[in-house]
């Protein structure tokens, strides 16, 4: 691993952090928050094509056009730089799925809703994303930290739609949203690795085929009942 990989120092012979200087290779002049758009999108390109093993300051940098100190200069190293794409990228996904799911009411609507998200992360590369800085973090544990705050408004924001479609309802009572949040979010770090082995996907589409199948039959799971009136009501 060079220097400059995943975090490491600027390369010798240019100014590093707070002080970086454009190469000569350098395209054109533009402004901070333009360069540094630059290198999110850049840095996205290679961690969805490379994986996080291919990610340094000098892939992006060349992805870029611009000078591998300015990653440096702007986010601090390659994983900050690597955090704020799949800031920038969970920001996206999220208003779109928002969307999706904004009108789910029923067990069978919910099924379908989280296909289409499945196969939209799956093919905007926004899992990859995720999981390769996961996995990352089995070596790099300050990851692990970053990462699972970056979790957190996932799980909020299944939760609440879970608790939208079955609160209330005995479904709820034997698997509590927060729970089945929690297992989501484990099964879509694990289909990830798993649409390595399955090539054309059926095998993944298989497990969402059932899911809808399935949901028809757990309605009766998901109505509410009516209060009981107390004896003081009228």
């Amino acid at each position: 691993m060079t220097a400059e990989s995943n975090g490491g120092e600027s390369p010798a012979g240019t100014t590093g952090a707070g002080g970086a200087k454009r190469g000569k290779g350098t395209k054109g002049a533009g402004g901070a928050g333009e360069t540094k758009d630059r290198l999110i999108e850049a840095a996205t390109a290679v961690l969805k094509s490379q994986g996080y093993a291919g990610t340094s300051a000098r892939t992006i940098a060349k992805e870029a056009g611009v000078n591998s100190a300015l990653v440096f200069y702007h986010f601090g190293g390659v994983d900050p730089l690597l955090l704020a794409a799949l800031d920038r990228s969970s920001a996206e996904r999220m208003a779109r799925h928002r969307a999706t799911v904004a009108d789910v009411r029923t067990l069978e609507e919910l099924a379908d809703a989280a296909t289409r998200v499945y196969r939209d992360d799956l093919d905007g590369g926004h899992i990859t994303l995720f999981s390769e800085l996961v996995a990352a973090a089995v070596a790099k544990p300050e990851l692990r930290e970053p990462l699972s705050e970056r979790a957190e408004p996932w799980l909020a924001f299944i939760e609440a739609t879970l608790d939208r479609v079955i609160g209330g309802t005995p479904l709820a009572r034997l698997t509590p949203p927060r729970d089945l949040a929690n297992a989501a979010i484990t099964f879509y770090l694990g289909v990830n690795l798993f649409t390595v082995l399955d090539a054309d996907r059926s095998r993944t589409d298989s497990v969402f085929a059932m899911a809808r199948r399935l949901a028809p039959r757990a309605k009766l799971l998901t109505l509410r009942m009516p209060r009981r009136r107390s004896r003081g009501d009228a």
